[in-house]
């Protein structure tokens, strides 16, 4: 009973965590629609605490650059999706570091990390690949409602929405094209089993 108790615990930190994060990443990006270049002190601690909240005893106090500051932020989410107790083990993309994306460059500079799916863990069955297949193709549809969100907003505050709508297409792309490879990777592993393809790959309905 203890165990479990402490496990949703443990669960309950790292959604409350990874929603911390959603929202560093939000200032990011309104700070990046604004043609801000520098982070502001105040999210430069923020980052700072999310870091320490998630156990690191004496981070330093992040870079000025709004790109150090979202590499800092995107990696604290890698290492909070990591922690996923559905994950049998961390993010890992073939021919890169564990948990490292692709990055795309879309318009002036600006760049978006694409989310690839992972390969199938050496150490584990089909279930556990597909699960961490499903997991990926699930942070991807929360990537891409975190770039519409910021689309919207732009549009209505008339800053830059050509690119922040650029970027809500390329996510949505990204996100598409994992349904796409997650489908294809459950009808393989079903006809290598004999059995039709199933499970939780679909896409959201729009």
């Amino acid at each position: 009973m203890f165990r479990r108790v402490s496990a949703r615990t443990a669960e309950l930190r790292r959604r409350l965590l990874l929603a911390a994060s959603d929202m560093l990443l939000e200032d990011v990006e309104m700070l990046r629609l604004r043609d801000a270049r520098e982070a502001p002190l105040r999210l430069r601690e923020s980052i700072r605490t999310l870091q320490i909240r998630l156990g690191r005893r004496h981070p330093p106090l992040p870079a000025s650059t709004l790109d150090a500051a979202h590499d800092l932020v995107f990696a604290v989410q890698q290492r909070l999706m990591a922690a996923n107790p559905r994950n049998p083990r961390p993010l890992r993309h073939a021919g890169r570091p564990t948990g490292q994306p692709i990055v795309a460059v879309i318009r002036s500079h600006r760049r978006w990390k694409l989310l690839t799916l992972p390969a199938p863990p050496i150490d584990a069955g089909d279930a556990e690949w597909l699960e961490l297949v499903d997991s990926t193709v699930e942070r991807a549809w929360d990537r891409w409602c975190y770039a519409q969100h910021h689309a919207i907003r732009a549009v209505k505050l008339h800053v830059r929405p050509r690119i922040a709508i650029a970027i809500a297409r390329v996510a949505w792309e990204n996100y598409w094209n994992l349904v796409e490879d997650a489908r294809r990777i459950r009808e393989l592993i079903s006809f290598s089993n004999g059995r039709p393809a199933g499970g939780n790959g679909e896409a959201r309905s729009r």
